[in-house]
């Protein structure tokens, strides 16, 4: 591989002095050819290149465009950006149809309001855990960096590979077809059914629409986020005030014996626990773009404090207004708890509560698509996904590549005809992995105990979460044997996948030519290129690398 220095941002393959077979790319230095910081090149995969182009530049004229800082993710999330964030992957599908599963397994209102306060506190425990590895470890990827930087690559590479293989595309696209449901069903009253391929059709348009604006950049995706998030909290809002006018003109018959009928065994609290943790799964979503998050160290916990204490308080008085309107028997038939209040209370305007539920999964699957790339760009830039996964778009500076990959599996689990197991698997292996974090902030405080800690949370705070996120991640797991024969078929996958792949030093000559093939395409189309970074000793110098005969790159931009 050959290294010249230019001073010029445009030039083409002739002056370079190379065959049309061999591209040039641009990489930013600090008066040395070395990788920039970002990059993680140690730890690339062997055969991995670079192919960061001369001709990807930033245009000044972009809101989010990459400035003199270099092509890289920009600090453009305040804390009310981040607030949004997290109430709204929050606040998705669970709240409306949890409640069932929730009185199936406490038997009684009392018991049924108690887990889903524990359960907020117990998310708030691990919330504030995950402050304090994410002000430590201040980049991308959340949960896979933390593991990565704790416990080493395999672990890292097992949590991305069944997260990103299963667990979060089946949630996207269980999420998407409660969106095409509840949008059809008022054009199809009674018992008919929406056709199975319309409902497919919606949701496939929904996640591509999600995907694009994700595209366009980070700040109008967190506007769309926050319009999205105070439509589902208006609809909360909206159930919780008919719930107290219901309170308030005297019915208050269901409250009168809260705890009657409570079952008390350990495995039917705990699997009441496991439902209600869906509703609260997300919270851990703003330490996935920690990088992209203006001052960590003080907006990070703010966030996670004032989101977390701000849906407690609205899913607590939200079942309180369902157990106002409706008896625990009414709830156990109903398979969406909301449309059946709003039909009591509101009568032809029931169709209001079906709306706003379309709107919460807009805003779920608005977040997911954010939140799931960067983890997805951060996975490419330690080498566990292929390289072109970590570029970056020069113009707008979002992961193109990420996102679009995120949605990909998606679109294919739709076609899916029934795809709730998954999400039932997902649930309970999202407890497993959020765990094994917290568990690995113990080891730190052990291990370096002296190791810089912008905030340092109370140490019961991970040993409480650590013993009740086991017992709750274990006990109803061990009443369905399937998941965990399917947990293990996941993970031996990912292990084979890993040693065969990852860990030899030498890949297939078909992987690294496809792998070249793809990488030049999505710089070609999507002007792409891998994060740089630039200082006041920054030189630009133009690297030579050979790609596939049959890719003509005579094209040249001006910019």
């Amino acid at each position: 591989m050959a290294a010249a220095t230019t001073s010029e941002s445009t030039m083409t393959s002739d002056e370079l002095g190379h065959s049309s077979s061999q591209v040039p790319r641009l990489r930013s230095t600090a008066g040395s050819p070395s990788a920039p910081s970002g990059d993680s090149g140690s730890k690339r995969q062997s055969g991995q290149t670079s192919t960061e182009t001369n001709y990807l530049s930033a245009d000044s004229s972009n809101a989010d465009q990459c400035t003199d800082t270099g092509v890289q993710l920009k600090k453009v999330l305040g804390l009310w950006h981040g607030v949004a964030l997290i109430v709204g992957l929050l606040i998705g599908a669970g709240i409306f149809v949890s409640p069932t599963m929730v009185v199936q397994y406490t038997g009684s209102v009392g018991m049924s309001l108690t887990v889903w306060v524990a359960t907020g506190i117990m998310s708030m425990m691990g919330g504030f855990c995950y402050a304090e590895l994410g002000t430590m470890i201040p980049k991308n990827g959340g949960t896979y960096i933390y593991v990565l930087e704790i416990f080493g690559p395999v672990p890292a590479f097992l949590v991305l590979w069944t997260t990103y293989i299963v667990i979060e595309p089946s949630s996207t696209a269980i999420v998407a077809l409660t969106f095409a449901n509840y949008v059809l069903q008022p054009f199809f009253p009674g018992c008919f059914s929406p056709p199975y391929f319309t409902i497919r059709l919606i949701a496939a348009a929904l996640i591509c629409l999600m995907a694009y604006i994700n595209c366009l950049g980070v700040k109008l995706g967190a506007i769309i986020q926050g319009v999205f998030t105070q439509t589902k909290v208006l609809a909360l809002i909206v159930i919780i005030v008919a719930g107290v006018h219901h309170l308030a003109i005297g019915n208050t018959d269901h409250f009168r014996n809260p705890m009657e009928g409570t079952m008390w065994d350990v495995s039917s609290i705990a699997t009441a626990f496991y439902s209600t943790l869906f509703s609260y799964s997300g919270w851990y979503s703003l330490n996935y773009v920690t990088q992209e998050l203006k001052e960590p160290s003080k907006n990070l916990p703010r966030a996670i404090a004032i989101s977390l204490t701000l849906v407690t308080v609205i899913y607590v008085l939200t079942n309180v207004a369902y157990y106002a309107v409706l008896t625990p028997a009414e709830i156990l038939s109903s398979s969406a708890v909301a449309v059946t209040f709003g039909q009591r209370v509101m009568g032809v305007m029931g169709w209001i509560i079906a709306f706003f539920v379309a709107c919460s999964t807009c805003g779920y699957i608005n977040g997911a698509i954010f939140v799931d790339s960067r983890i997805v760009y951060s996975g490419a830039r330690e080498g566990h996904f292929p390289h072109f996964l970590s570029f970056i778009q020069v113009d707008r500076c979002t992961p193109i590549p990420a996102i679009i990959y995120t949605v990909i599996l998606p679109l294919v689990m739709l076609m899916a005809p029934d795809v709730g197991w998954l999400l039932t698997y997902s649930v309970s292996v999202d407890s497993v992995v959020t765990l094994i974090p917290v568990v690995g902030l113990l080891w730190l405080r052990y291990k370096e105990p002296d190791k810089p800690r912008p905030i340092k949370v109370w140490l019961g705070f991970p040993i409480l979460y650590t013993i009740l996120g086991m017992l709750v991640a274990v006990i109803p797991v061990i009443m369905r044997p399937m998941e965990i024969a399917f947990a293990l078929a996941v993970v031996s996958i990912g292990l084979f996948v890993y040693c065969l792949i990852l860990r030899n030093a030498t890949k297939p000559k078909l992987i690294t030519q496809a792998l070249d093939k793809v990488s030049y395409v999505c710089q070609m189309v999507f002007l792409c290129t891998q994060e740089t970074c630039k200082d006041v000793n920054h030189t630009s110098t133009v690297e030579v690398i050979q790609v596939p005969e049959t890719i003509n790159t005579t094209t040249t931009r001006d910019h």
